[in-house]
């Protein structure tokens, strides 16, 4: 499934992930950390593979077209059980 944002938006929902997300979603996706940064927008691609991931110049940093949504899955279901252990400790 595809998936299209700005990359603004991308890139605003990777700073709401907190500590360690990159590096859990890497494990349990059996994936390079770099990988998954490069799919977030970083381009380090010694380290870490492509990811399906295409930018379009533009308003907003552009349009970003994301070929595979399972690594934004994943970050979303971090989030989620993130906010709820945050939401019990109130």
């Amino acid at each position: 499934m595809t998936k299209t944002m700005t990359f603004d938006e991308l890139r605003q929902f990777k700073s709401s992930l907190p500590d360690g997300t990159m590096a859990r979603i890497a494990e349990e996706l059996d994936l390079s950390v770099e990988t998954v940064r490069n799919y977030f927008g970083g381009n380090n691609f010694n380290e870490g593979k492509p990811t399906g991931v295409h930018i379009e110049p533009g308003p907003r940093g552009g349009i970003v077209v994301l070929d595979d949504t399972t690594i934004l899955d994943k970050a979303r279901a971090i989030l989620e059980e993130h906010q709820a252990k945050e939401q019990e400790s109130v």
